[in-house]
């Protein structure tokens, strides 16, 4: 699905009447907006009171704060037009959601430390404007979702905000009544959503954490949960940066902030030096930080548009030692020591494109392919041994309770790496011993961990419903008491039922009260 987004997002135009669906009685009013959205709010600047909420589309709440700090560029980077751009926030209060939404569905099956988040999408305009005191005008609208998806909102701001900005407040009223009217967000569905005499058709993922192929210097931090700072000063450069950080076929489930300010929440929290920095990428624009966050020991940062190109030609890892504060040029620097030594072979490979003159997209998909391969080398081996874990079929009887996963050890896995490990399948040498202890630790492999175990959890449950439905009832009430007929019945009730809530949840159609 992209980046925490929607894929195949689609414009299709014609009335969006002949889309609209028959009003359903059991949805109140706002119930269908508040599947998709928290609220949506326009942020202003006033030479008085700084960035403040002008409009607001449902009620902020607590976050207002928040929203109004993150809704500007938070440097002095003098991008003229428009500009879009997301950030991410922690939720204030408990809300409840509301009817046919799968909201709590999401958050219940992500990773801690992405439950209870709120993601802004900016759209973000600055021109002159003589007229005004300050010179320009400045205005940001803003979308607030709990829902990961870039992509769809990205676009969804490229139809609304042109329109407001044009004729204001009637066309967000406009715009929250055609939202209303969307159906919830079904994983796995295409869904039809007209908007303002567009009707756009998109492509709903089910829900999982983020992914955030990967820049190859920055490639061994992520898996590993390192905590990584990256500085910019074009807001559109940070957020399009980090969008492409992914370790596939694993998930990203360490904590993220596209966009990162001092105002921000957890601001002493994440720059304190009394204890190690907890595992997040932070996203920001502010030189303060280069300062302040010097003492990370994973720092990224990245030049304007222009010399982009030119750094990624030359850039390489360079010391922690080696970074000073605001006169330090763009690149990666860390105090991480490799677990594997360099592939010569993609190297190679990789420079031959250059002197070859290979477009950058050929480039990119070689080395996409490239640490693919590499993670799944990596991964085979976990999942061969989770595999191990799962108790025979032979021990499952439809007349007892399903037989327990054993756990997980860490010691007995290391065991297996001597003769199944990832040198199957890699050419690659170095300390895999050492790389696997390390990821051991991190939140990436607690969050794939309990995935794999829900799913083979899923798995008795379907082949104790199985080995039930092959038996023979009929024979089996002939050799038992009515008492134990009545509880028989009892447990197969209860098993049907557990059966449908699971299958009913993994589309979001159910949510417990």
């Amino acid at each position: 699905a992209g980046v925490l987004g929607l894929r195949g997002v689609l414009r299709d135009p014609g009335k969006a009447s002949a889309f609209e669906e028959e009003p359903d009685p059991l949805f109140l009013p706002w119930d269908r907006f508040s599947a998709w959205l928290h609220c949506i709010c326009v942020v202003g600047f006033d030479l008085e009171l700084g960035q403040a909420v002008e409009v607001s589309e449902r009620h902020l709440s607590d976050c207002k704060t928040s929203i109004c700090y993150l809704s500007f560029p938070d440097s002095n980077s003098g991008c003229l037009g428009d500009t879009q751009f997301c950030f991410r926030f922690r939720q204030a209060a408990v809300r409840k959601s509301s009817l046919g939404c799968f909201l709590d569905h999401c958050d219940r099956d992500a990773p801690v430390c992405l439950k209870g988040h709120f993601y802004g999408y900016v759209y973000f305009r600055q021109v002159r404007d003589k007229s005004l005191k300050r010179g320009y005008f400045q205005k940001s609208l803003v979308l607030i979702s709990k829902l990961p998806y870039v992509t769809f909102f990205h676009s969804l701001l490229k139809l609304i905000a042109p329109e407001y900005f044009e004729k204001q407040e009637p066309c967000l009223e406009a715009a929250c009544n055609d939202i209303d009217r969307w159906p919830a967000p079904c994983p796995g569905k295409i869904l039809t959503l007209p908007i303002m005499g567009v009707v756009m058709k998109v492509n709903c993922p089910f829900f999982s954490p983020p992914c955030l192929p990967c820049q190859p210097l920055v490639v061994p931090l992520i898996p590993l949960g390192f905590f990584i700072f990256l500085f910019t000063s074009c807001a559109f450069l940070r957020v399009k940066t980090l969008s492409k950080f992914c370790i596939s076929p694993l998930r990203y489930c360490s904590d993220f902030r596209p966009y990162f300010t001092i105002h921000d929440s957890e601001f002493k929290e994440y720059t304190t030096r009394t204890q190690a920095p907890p595992s997040v990428i932070l996203g920001v624009t502010n030189p303060f930080f280069a300062k302040t966050l010097q003492h990370w020991p994973h720092i990224i940062r990245i030049g304007d548009m222009k010399q982009t190109g030119e750094m990624a030609k030359h850039m390489k890892v360079k010391k922690l030692k080696n970074l000073k504060t605001l006169d330090s040029k763009p690149g990666v620097y860390s105090a991480y020591k490799p677990f594997l030594n360099k592939d010569e072979d993609i190297i190679k490979q990789l420079q031959k494109g250059v002197h070859q003159k290979r477009p950058s997209a050929a480039q990119n998909a070689i080395l996409r392919r490239y640490f693919l391969e590499l993670t799944q080398s990596f991964i085979i081996p976990l999942e061969r041994y989770v595999a191990s874990l799962m108790p025979l079929q032979k021990s499952i009887s439809p007349w007892k309770s399903p037989p327990q996963l054993r756990l997980f050890n860490q010691e007995e896995f290391m065991k297996t790496l001597e003769k199944a490990g990832p040198q199957l399948t890699s050419r690659l040498k170095g300390d895999w011993i050492g790389l696997y202890r390390q990821f051991l630790k991190s939140p990436n492999f607690d969050g794939w961990f309990r995935n794999r175990r829900k799913e083979m959890m899923q798995k008795l449950e379907a082949l104790h419903l199985e080995a039930l439905c092959d038996e023979d009832l009929q024979l089996r009430v002939q050799q038992h008491t009515e008492v134990e007929t009545v509880d028989l019945v009892l447990k197969l009730k209860d098993k049907l039922v557990s059966a449908t809530i699971t299958w009913a949840e993994s589309f979001g159609l159910w949510k417990n009260s």
